[in-house]
């Protein structure tokens, strides 16, 4: 059976209008294992997907304002999939890891908008990130509550944790920045506890790009829509 949507595009049109895909989650377990992507054109991004299920349309929607609440981007107005960061800037990977965290986790979870503790993986350490303003610019610094005997090489694979799944800058043995100078705690948030363990998340992640991949092809030898 041909996979549509509700404009009957193909993905050829979908790219074109929409941009690249930046992250395609195969499989929604909360609306009808639908797949889902993320797509990025001149810095806005849409939720899109090829699916014709009845409820498609609202689903993209709480997905869209899930990105919005967790990730601190703006609504583009008129729209009930698409969205930017006012900052100007993309942050990309940090967007692959929001768009599968808005779609996995439980669409009535509430959001924490407060800087937690996070409990390392590796030691018995806890992560603690603190925003600070600095001539003008918006740093966090990441603290290590607790002693352990590996305390310092922790903060320096943590701290290369945020540099490679954040794309962010390091200003200080404790101190990073996004590329922006902006505030963005959502980001904070949502990649502290990726920034733990960078082998496993990376584990992860080829596992998912496989499974997108086997999703794309999928979309690309399927009937069009209007077959």
């Amino acid at each position: 059976m041909a996979l549509v949507n509700y404009e009957c595009l193909g993905p050829s049109q979908v790219i074109r209008k929409y941009g690249k895909c930046l992250e395609l989650v195969p499989l929604d377990k909360h609306f009808e294992n639908i797949s889902v992507g993320l797509y990025v054109k001149n810095k806005t991004c849409t939720v899109w997907s090829f699916s014709n299920k009845t409820g498609t349309e609202e689903r993209i929607a709480q997905i869209r304002n899930i990105l919005v609440d967790m990730g601190g981007l703006e609504k583009v107005h008129n729209t009930n999939n698409q969205a930017y960061f006012a900052c100007g800037e993309p942050h990309n990977r940090a967007l692959r890891f929001l768009m599968s965290q808005a779609v996995n986790r439980p669409p009535d979870s509430e959001i924490e908008n407060v800087m937690a503790e996070v409990k390392d993986t590796k030691s018995d350490l806890k992560i603690s990130p603190q925003h600070l303003e600095r001539d003008g610019s918006h740093i966090y610094s990441i603290n290590l509550i607790g002693e352990h005997k590996t305390k310092t090489m922790r903060m320096r694979m943590i701290i290369a944790g945020f540099l490679r799944y954040g794309e962010m800058d390091k200003i200080s043995d404790n101190e990073i920045a996004f590329p922006c100078r902006k505030r963005h705690d959502g980001l904070i948030r949502l990649l502290t506890p990726y920034s733990r363990n960078i082998s496993s998340v990376e584990t992860m992640m080829a596992a998912e790009d496989m499974r997108g991949q086997m999703t794309t092809c999928l979309l690309y030898t399927s009937p069009s829509p209007r077959d």
